[in-house]
């Protein structure tokens, strides 16, 4: 039983992002949805800023708290919506607060095991240990896995909370970054009196923003390839002095 109620926070958080992936609540927030309805979000914003901002950054915590993968849906409108500058901010705050409930529903599940993990369980955490900053901040800052993912994955390697708090927030603001500048291309497109379709996603003041998104996706890769060399050079440098003895 004391499990049961151990993993019913994250449950919860997990049943409530299934109910709204499936259900569509989640479909007036994508892209064709909101360039139908541009001019009257506008107006609404305009109308109602301080409510706008509320409602925005509860959206993005909900998505991100309960591991919708859809959350870059609601993102891109905070772009179109709000502009780079000040979306980014709110989508950081928003990400910010709903992987904090996300992490402690999750550290409060793991802390009910009384069984000790595996070996190989503890030695990954013990190697974390030792420089959980390093390793924070490049899983915040470089798109490994999902947001989601992350979090519950920081939350079992027991990461300090004011450095979860830190790096999410630092890498929340990266990623929103690129992921509201293509939001604010398309709203800007429109305005220049471009037509609706999918040819806006070409435009590149949108396009800019998707080629860097890539590319930071491939950092990780570079960074292995990186390791790899470095170590092949220590290998063969290794067996070079070997053989000079």
């Amino acid at each position: 039983m004391s499990r049961l109620r151990a993993v019913l926070p994250l449950v919860v958080l997990i049943g409530i992002g299934v109910a709204l992936w499936a259900t569509g609540a989640l479909d007036r927030f994508r892209p064709h949805e909101l360039i139908a309805q541009q001019h009257q979000l506008h107006e609404t914003v305009n109308a109602h800023p301080l409510l706008a901002v509320c409602v925005y950054v509860a959206a993005v915590a909900l998505v991100i708290g309960t591991g919708v993968p859809a959350s870059w849906v609601v993102i891109l409108a905070g772009g179109m919506l709000f502009g780079v500058l000040y979306a980014t901010f709110l989508t950081a705050t928003g990400e910010l607060l709903g992987s904090l409930l996300l992490f402690f529903a999750a550290r409060h599940a793991f802390s009910a095991g009384t069984r000790p993990p595996p070996p190989m369980a503890e030695r990954v955490r013990r190697g974390y240990l030792q420089h959980p900053a390093g390793y924070t901040l490049f899983l915040r800052l470089v798109p490994v896995l999902p947001f989601g993912g992350v979090t519950v994955a920081l939350a079992w390697l027991r990461c300090p909370l004011w450095l979860f708090a830190l790096a999410t927030f630092a890498g929340g603001c990266v990623m929103a970054v690129f992921e509201t500048a293509i939001g604010a291309g398309l709203a800007r497109s429109l305005a220049h009196g471009q037509e609706i379709g999918p040819h806006l996603f070409t435009q590149p003041r949108v396009l800019g923003p998707i080629i860097a998104l890539a590319l930071l996706a491939l950092v990780p890769m570079a960074i292995q390839r990186l390791r790899a060399r470095r170590a092949a050079r220590r290998v063969q440098l290794s067996d070079d002095q070997r053989k000079s003895r």
